[in-house]
C-alpha cells in the first residue's frame, strides 16, 4: 500500500526524497541537488514536501515526491506552484503521481484557500497534467535546456 505524506526538511525521509528527485529529474540534466538549490536559494526551505511511502522490509521507501510553493507574502503571485514531481522509474504507471497531485490539490484548495495551482510541465509531462484536469497556460519556453509549457488548474467551483 502507498501512503502519502507531507514532511518537512528534516524528517528522516527527507533524504530519501532527495534521493528521488536527484535521480529521476536532475542527474539526467546534468544538474545536483545543490544546483537546483543555487538555482533558487532559500526556495527549497518555503516548499511544502509531499512523498510517495510504502512500507518495505527495510523500512519505509519514498517511490514519488513533488513539492508545493505556496504563494509568499510580498509577492503578487496568488496561486501555488507544484514542482519537482517525480516517480521512481520502476513504479511510473500504478496512480502514484497521480495520488501526490490529489494531495497537492487537497492542500492547496482545502486547506491553504489558494485559488489555483501552476507548474512548468516538459512536454512529455502534459498528458500527465491533462488527465488530472490541468489546461495549457503558456507558449513554449525553455527551462534547463529542456522545453516547458505552463499548465494550471483553478480552485473547483461547487
Amino acid at each position: 500500500m502507498i501512503k502519502i505524506q507531507r514532511i518537512t526538511m528534516d524528517h528522516p525521509l527527507y533524504e530519501q526524497e532527495v534521493a528521488l528527485r536527484t535521480a529521476v529529474l536532475l542527474k539526467p540534466i546534468g544538474y545536483t541537488i545543490e544546483d537546483y538549490y543555487n538555482m533558487a536559494p532559500g526556495r527549497e526551505e518555503k516548499c511544502e514536501h509531499f512523498v510517495a511511502v510504502i512500507d518495505h522490509p527495510t523500512g519505509d521507501t519514498v517511490v514519488g515526491a513533488a513539492t508545493l510553493f505556496p504563494p509568499q507574502p510580498g509577492s503578487n503571485e496568488t496561486a501555488g506552484k507544484v514542482q519537482q514531481v517525480c516517480v521512481d522509474k520502476q513504479r511510473q504507471g500504478e496512480g502514484i503521481g497521480k495520488n501526490l497531485m490529489i494531495a497537492i490539490e487537497v492542500r492547496a484548495f482545502t486547506e491553504l484557500s489558494l485559488p489555483g495551482l501552476y507548474c512548468h510541465a516538459q512536454l512529455s509531462a502534459m498528458p500527465f497534467y491533462e488527465k488530472l484536469g490541468w489546461e495549457t497556460g503558456s507558449d513554449i519556453f525553455q527551462e534547463a535546456g529542456i522545453d516547458h509549457k505552463r499548465m494550471q488548474i483553478v480552485t473547483p467551483q461547487p
